[in-house]
């Protein structure tokens, strides 16, 4: 029986199989970071370019739900699209490198982890990083209003897990991201709770 892990292994290694560099993030990336919480989604942000649509579409069609034109035009308008896998009903939502500022650190900047989040024995995927975790889930809050408990949350919990954050990267990131007052919250939070990290900068 296809659990979770396997459905995502099949889609990273087909990635892998055609050379498309890729991390995963979202609450995959925090669960990894800071406090496990169980997802049915995974966030992964990859070097697609138009040419790999064909060979990728060919490789995941039996198993997954996936849309050659809506991958092409998500390409043209550098935004997410989504594959899901039929039998666990696994979602992805694959961002182009190019939908976020912070698209290519992300990936040059992603490391091995292994998790057992997604169900089964652990894996070893590439998950960004720490820092580019809360980043980019700073600019979710703020793009959704600000008002989503469980990405403060997830952002609280990295914090306190972490304590070797780079802050002079998290704090010229937030300032391009238009965070930067966001970042400052997190922080001063965290300090008044007694978790203030380590800059290893």
């Amino acid at each position: 029986m296809s659990s979770l892990r396997d459905a995502a292994l099949q889609l990273t290694g087909v990635l892998e199989s055609l050379g498309i560099a890729y991390a995963i993030g979202g609450s995959f990336a925090s669960s990894v970071h800071g406090i496990a919480r169980p997802t049915q989604d995974l966030d992964v942000i990859a070097a697609i370019l138009p040419g790999h649509v064909p060979a990728l579409v060919a490789a995941l069609d039996k198993a997954f739900y996936v849309d050659s034109e809506m991958m092409r035009q998500a390409l043209r308008e550098r935004r997410a699209f989504n594959v899901i896998h039929f039998k666990t009903g696994l979602k992805v939502d694959v961002f182009p490198v190019d939908s976020h500022l912070l698209g290519a650190e992300q990936i040059r900047r992603c490391r091995p982890a292994q998790s057992s989040i997604l169900g089964g024995a652990p894996a070893s995927f590439p998950v960004i990083s720490a820092e580019d975790t809360i980043l980019v889930k700073l600019r979710w809050y703020r793009d959704g209003g600000e008002s989503s408990e469980r990405q403060w949350n997830d952002l609280r919990n990295i914090l306190k897990i972490q304590s070797a954050l780079d802050l002079e990267y998290l704090t010229g990131w937030a300032g391009k991201l238009e965070v930067s007052d966001l970042l400052t919250r997190l922080m001063d939070e965290n300090t008044k709770q007694g978790g203030a990290p380590d800059d290893h900068a």
